[in-house]
């Protein structure tokens, strides 16, 4: 694996492991505490990030041929997020699945993907290149890399707003400049730049939903 996404498996590991520990010193009234994701509670939250093991798994199945047609998770993004994209349709959907699956769900099996099962899972395809491409069922061809700093993105900004709900530390300093590094990457690179630099008002935010 590249030195990168070395960095960026690292990081992710380190996001869980927060997610883990912050977990175990919720109480149940912090499990149903409201967050500011509408109508979803913190056990909501935590099922909607919660690593599912056999995905990871599923990834050496889904190996194919390239090319890849996304090869960062900023073509990722931008993809899902753009008029009309899965951020958009899909959105509803996916806020059910994640309260279905809290209610299947114990928190102490989601403390223990957190902790246990997601990094284990994520060790055990280690060997896999980032330019690994699979067939992915909603973006088609896509890398392991892409999908690994997605995967970074959405534990990092969730992490957010758990702590927006239960208070907290922050997360790693790495985590977030990553973060910050590829939400900026998704967007236009001028539009993005002149409203950073006030030299336009032309809205650039927010990058996703």
């Amino acid at each position: 694996m590249s030195s990168q996404n070395n960095r960026v498996a690292e990081l992710l590991a380190e996001a869980w492991a927060s997610w883990a520990e912050r977990g175990a010193a919720l109480s149940a009234e912090d499990w149903d505490r409201p967050t500011r994701l509408s109508e979803w509670t913190v056990r909501d939250l935590y099922a909607h990030v919660a690593p599912v093991p056999e995905q990871f798994a599923g990834l050496r199945e889904a190996v194919v041929d390239g090319p890849a047609g996304m090869t960062g998770g900023a073509e990722i993004l931008r993809t899902f997020n753009q008029p009309g994209g899965l951020a958009h349709t899909a959105a509803g959907q996916i806020a059910d699945m994640a309260k279905e699956a809290a209610k299947a769900t114990e928190p102490a099996a989601l403390i223990a993907r957190f902790g246990t099962e997601g990094p284990a899972a994520l060790a055990g395809i280690a060997d896999l290149s980032p330019d690994t491409v699979v067939e992915h069922q909603l973006l088609g061809k896509v890398t392991v890399g892409a999908l690994g700093e997605v995967a970074l993105m959405e534990a990092t900004v969730h992490l957010l707003d758990l702590i927006a709900a239960v208070g907290g530390p922050a997360p790693a300093e790495g985590a977030l400049h990553f973060t910050r590094g590829l939400l900026a990457e998704a967007t236009d690179p001028v539009a993005f730049i002149e409203a950073a630099a006030g030299r336009s008002s032309e809205p650039v935010l927010p990058i996703i939903r």
